[in-house]
């Protein structure tokens, strides 16, 4: 369904001079450099998945997003969505994806929702029994029925961004870019919309890309996630590899019946690195080659009650991954 040969996007940005000079210099005689969003940039996705896109800010997760959408033009390379060019946005291109950005409204501000989605209906020519059905679906789905005659400015957050995804996905989109779809949000919101979004993909099979920078986001909706850095692509392939190729360490956590004093002193320090020490609780960060060896010590020389072996945190990994001493090749070939 999305299929991305080589993409390339660069800018032209006025280049900043230093102090009150440099300043007005500029003024009078601008200089100019090139900054490369994406540089090459391939990526191939099928219907019924969600690829998650992991990067820090600028790193041209956005840039993608608006590429793959229609909203801009790369500088060369090709991309195919539904077997469109996106930035040709033929009307048979548009009618067929959504875009959900969190950080942008699309609805009316003093609009009541159910009158943005009557204007919706009438933008997508969609037939009356298919508007009637998707709408009801998208508010059952979301818990929303008593609030459609409410003004969109007397919403709160969380309430605007489930109105958000009715808008979008009224029309039942084969393709769904979502941009950064739970920021700001609460813990209740954000795991409402994550439950409806894996509903929505099992019922419809649309091809996904996410972007977050929560990391449970990705966790829970993303099989498949590609890690972008200064433009380029540094890994592309399964979640789950990410943990058993790049995560060196686990989290061993032991429950205590008392406080440990002189006790932990008697773990050897080339076990392991004591993350915190609480009256009921210790965590240690073990190489996964003396997870054994720890945890058998743990439960040799501490008043051990329970004890659990953990994963390293995702986002740990990933942020080692960003770090520019650890660049590599991405694979060839995505899982």
């Amino acid at each position: 369904m999305i299929q991305v040969e080589n993409l390339k996007k660069s800018f032209r940005v006025h280049k900043k001079q230093a102090g009150l000079k440099g300043s007005l210099r500029g003024l009078i005689n601008r200089q100019w450099e090139e900054k490369h969003a994406l540089k090459g940039v391939s990526l191939k996705v099928s219907a019924g998945e969600i690829v998650g896109l992991v990067g820090a800010n600028g790193a041209g997760k956005t840039t993608l997003v608006k590429l793959l959408a229609g909203i801009v033009h790369p500088s060369s390379g090709s991309a195919a969505v539904l077997g469109h060019t996106p930035w040709k946005r033929h009307n048979d291109f548009r009618q067929q994806i959504a875009l959900i950005m969190g950080q942008k409204a699309q609805l009316w501000w003093d609009l009541p929702a159910a009158d943005c989605f009557i204007l919706l209906r009438e933008i997508y020519r969609l037939p009356e029994s298919q508007y009637r059905h998707s709408l009801d679906q998208l508010t059952s789905a979301l818990g929303f029925e008593k609030q459609l005659n409410t003004p969109i400015r007397r919403l709160s957050l969380g309430e605007r961004m489930k109105m958000e995804l009715i808008a979008a996905l009224l029309h039942q989109p084969k393709v769904v870019f979502l941009d950064e779809p739970t920021i700001g949000l609460d813990l209740n919101a954000q795991r409402a919309i994550r439950e409806f979004l894996l509903s929505y993909r099992q019922e419809h099979q649309p091809a996904m890309i996410l972007t977050s920078h929560y990391m449970e986001d990705i966790e829970r909706l993303c099989e498949r996630i590609v890690i972008i850095r200064e433009g380029e692509f540094v890994y592309d392939g399964g979640l789950n590899r990410v943990l058993s190729q790049y995560a060196g360490h686990k989290v061993i956590t032991a429950e205590l019946s008392e406080t440990p004093n002189e006790s932990l002193k008697q773990i050897p320090a080339d076990l392991g690195e004591i993350l915190s020490v609480s009256p009921s609780e210790v965590k240690i960060k073990v190489p996964r080659n003396k997870v054994a060896e720890a945890a058998s010590a743990v439960l040799r020389l501490l008043p051990v009650v329970d004890l659990k072996i953990d994963e390293e945190d995702i986002s740990d990994i990933i942020a080692r991954l960003l770090e520019p001493k650890n660049r590599q090749e991405p694979p060839q070939e995505n899982l």
